[in-house]
């Protein structure tokens, strides 16, 4: 994992392209009342931080291997560069109210994965929560190896039952939830096209899904 996700996969698979942040703005608002706002929120394969950048909390910390990570954390966000495979070992228990997770759970091999979701349930409050936003490869098997980093395969029924397994009670499953990906939109990308696709019952062209879970 350290070994690939490097500036040169950035470079390769996740240039830094400004409508990411439009379409995370709205991706936020759209989640907010999922994350206490006067909490403890951490997102962890944080990247260039659109979405905990755009979170409202009192306190905010993002979590990636990267070493570019300080660069992209907005005001008030704590950047940590932390190998997740390696542990949590430096959170302390029970210390945040909701955790965040992009596109992340995918790149970890089986083994390595459990240990980060312990990590998680740990460092959760009881009655956190843990928002994840991942591909579904139900629907995105096309283009889901397409990122070679890719490592597990998880639909909408796999991963909560990982979860379940691990003390998890699902809160929220949607299996359609935004498209695989914005690249090759026909359209600009505006907060308010993003905002519509997510209030719409009609997700065409979704390949990622949304599974909300809770610590208790």
């Amino acid at each position: 994992m350290a070994r690939l996700m490097t500036s040169g996969y950035h470079a390769a698979h996740l240039v830094a392209d400004p409508a990411r942040a439009v379409v995370w703005k709205a991706i936020a608002t759209h989640l907010q009342d999922w994350v206490p706002a006067r909490g403890a929120v951490m997102e962890i394969g944080a990247g260039y931080c659109e979405w905990i950048n755009n979170v409202t909390a009192s306190r905010r910390v993002a979590v990636d291997i990267w070493t570019e990570l300080p660069r992209f954390a907005g005001p008030g966000v704590e950047p940590l560069v932390l190998d997740l495979a390696s542990g949590m070992d430096v959170l302390e228990p029970n210390a945040f109210d909701a955790v965040l997770a992009s596109n992340l759970f995918e790149h970890f091999p089986a083994d390595t994965l459990s240990v980060v979701i312990g990590d998680v349930h740990r460092v959760l409050k009881p009655g956190g929560r843990l928002l994840i936003v991942q591909p579904n490869f139900r629907y995105a098997w096309r283009s889901y190896f397409d990122d070679y980093t890719h490592r597990s395969v998880f639909t909408d029924v796999s991963l909560p039952a990982l979860l379940r397994a691990h003390g998890f009670t699902i809160d929220l499953v949607k299996p359609r939830f935004l498209p695989y990906s914005m690249q090759g939109s026909r359209l600009p990308i505006t907060e308010w096209l993003v905002t519509a696709y997510l209030r719409s019952p009609f997700k065409p062209m979704a390949g990622q899904m949304l599974v909300i879970a809770s610590k208790h």
